[in-house]
């Protein structure tokens, strides 16, 4: 294929795309915003999916890889009550088809398995330009230019690439997540340690919620939860942690203190992640030279499936180039078709999710849900 295919975006999706051509012996060009591959910490643990995460690596050829960074008992669930009872508990039996890894070891593994230089970092775009025909010209904020016949948006939720095809923007879903790490937990926090368990914690409330994971070495890592306006969220000062935590803590009055621990006793500078969605049904007219994947194309409340979606996107778009050589028009039709209402789906599946953890019925409706999917014997 004699085409020039640039990716924005060296996230899992992108990362997965370039991969998966690189399969095929089809070359792309990453250009990603961050200066090096260790810019930034790479977040927490993912659990991936049978049915979309898991086949993208598949495709990537890089399963076995993957098995090999699996996070031992991290699919264990367990549901308390803000006074710490413990209302549902799920071991990781190894069956539960979603099993965790770290997302920074995950991302290396796709790093490594493309040629030198497919990622240039320290690639800002700040601009696009179409030549017509689908091809365009790309300006970075270091002066590179880039010309594409195939132009994919894999930058996230507030992508650059996207105004190309759709006028869309991501809304403020009236929820916020406060993120705190715990370190050497079972020997410096046994009480906060022992109520996460092996893996994922849910304590959860009508409107505010506390989701910990139980990370390699001891480490938990914790999403308080808040529905919040967003002004009320923008009081918040991080520039002062303690006193910021502490006002979120605020909110958990008379909850269990071990719950309230992963709050008060967090050991890094709170992280706010408001949290934002694309439309439900987000779709755009075929503009042709370009696409979109993950966030870029269907940001929605956090539901488990982002990164497994991300990739299984990225894995689709390269099946459907493969399969349409010399057609990039035909490709991206066949990619769409299938995309819209596969991300429509997960988004409203995403939009229950968020009122089943944080709803009027919570936490019972949380038990309910975890019942139904994984049924404690």
């Amino acid at each position: 294929m004699n085409t020039s295919i640039v990716i924005i975006g060296a996230g899992l999706g992108g990362l997965t795309l370039a991969r998966v051509l690189h399969v095929h012996g089809i070359a792309t060009t990453i250009y990603e915003a961050e200066a090096s591959v260790d810019a930034r910490a790479q977040g927490g643990m993912l659990d991936i999916h049978e049915h979309n995460g898991q086949r993208a690596l598949k495709a990537a050829g890089l399963f076995d890889r993957f098995v090999g960074i699996i996070h031992a008992g991290g699919q264990a669930t367990r549901v308390l009550d803000q006074h710490g009872q413990v209302l549902f508990d799920h071991p990781d039996d190894g069956t539960g088809g979603r099993p965790e890894v770290p997302r920074g070891e995950l991302r290396r593994i796709l790093l490594d398995s493309l040629p030198a230089g497919t990622v240039r970092w320290g690639h800002k775009l700040t601009g696009v330009s179409a030549l017509g025909g689908g091809r365009h010209v790309l300006s970075f904020a270091n002066g590179a230019t880039v010309t594409s016949d195939l132009l994919v948006g894999a930058d996230g939720a507030w992508s650059k690439v996207r105004p190309l095809v759709s006028d869309a923007k991501p809304a403020y879903v009236g929820t916020s997540f406060i993120e705190t790490y715990l370190f050497d937990s079972d020997a410096r926090h046994p009480a906060s340690a022992e109520a996460v368990g092996g893996g994922a914690l849910f304590a959860m409330a009508p409107g505010k919620g506390i989701a910990a994971h139980r990370e390699p070495d001891g480490v938990l890592h914790t999403y308080v939860q808040l529905n919040k306006p967003k002004d009320w969220i923008d009081s918040l000062d991080f520039a002062g942690p303690a006193t910021a935590l502490a006002r979120v803590a605020e909110e958990f009055d008379g909850w269990a203190p071990a719950l309230k621990a992963l709050i008060t006793d967090g050991e890094t500078d709170p992280v706010l992640r408001a949290i934002h969605a694309l439309p439900v049904e987000h779709r755009w007219s075929r503009v042709p030279g370009v696409t979109l994947l993950g966030d870029a194309a269907h940001l929605m409340s956090p539901s488990g499936e982002g990164a497994n979606l991300a990739m299984f996107d990225g894995a689709e778009l390269a099946k459907d180039l493969v399969a349409h050589p010399g057609n990039v028009e035909a490709a991206l039709v066949a990619y769409e078709n299938e995309l819209f209402p596969r991300s429509a789906f997960e988004a409203r599946e995403a939009e229950s999710i968020l009122d089943v953890c944080l709803g009027r019925n919570a936490p019972q409706s949380l038990v309910a849900m975890l019942a139904h999917h994984l049924p404690v014997d």
